[in-house]
């Protein structure tokens, strides 16, 4: 009764739903409402009720995982594929798919780490002499000397 009463609350926009009471709704199945979940919750919601959908294996939540794959948190994107992986597993659009963004994921990690090992590098700048600044410099000097009709 008191998940219920959550869910009500939860859809009316005044609480969000607990650990616990997702691990409820993935106990009895009820798809619904981790779908609901997965689109309407905040980041920590939408994470652990894509790992619900994923327990629970309904080929029905696929849309609504695909749709959540793009979101702006990355774990619970991470969450959607692997649920995805793991009920679509048959599908080769969905394997496609995921392993497509599975390596799109990995880039991310990997230009991340890329980062913060070279953030605290310094770089020596050179200034290497080019011939054409000497020919520049050679222009100026002439440009300086006053013009006679003799050097014609």
């Amino acid at each position: 009764m008191l998940h219920q009463i959550t869910y009500l609350l939860f859809k009316l926009k005044l609480v969000q739903p607990s650990e616990s009471t997702l691990n409820f709704w993935t106990y009895y199945g009820h798809v619904e409402k981790l779908e609901y979940a997965v689109t309407n919750g905040n980041y920590k919601t939408r994470k652990w009720a894509a790992e619900g959908l994923e327990v629970v294996g309904q080929p029905s939540s696929i849309p609504v995982l695909l749709k959540c794959i793009d979101d702006k948190v990355q774990n619970v994107s991470i969450a959607a594929l692997n649920a995805l992986e793991s009920i679509g597993a048959e599908d080769e659009l969905i394997k496609t798919i995921t392993k497509k963004r599975f390596y799109w994921v990995k880039q991310v990690q990997d230009r991340k780490a890329k980062y913060e090992a070279n953030k605290n590098k310094k770089y020596n700048i050179y200034r290497w002499e080019r011939a054409s600044k000497k020919s520049f410099d050679r222009v100026k000097e002439q440009l300086k000397r006053p013009i006679t009709w003799a050097s014609f």
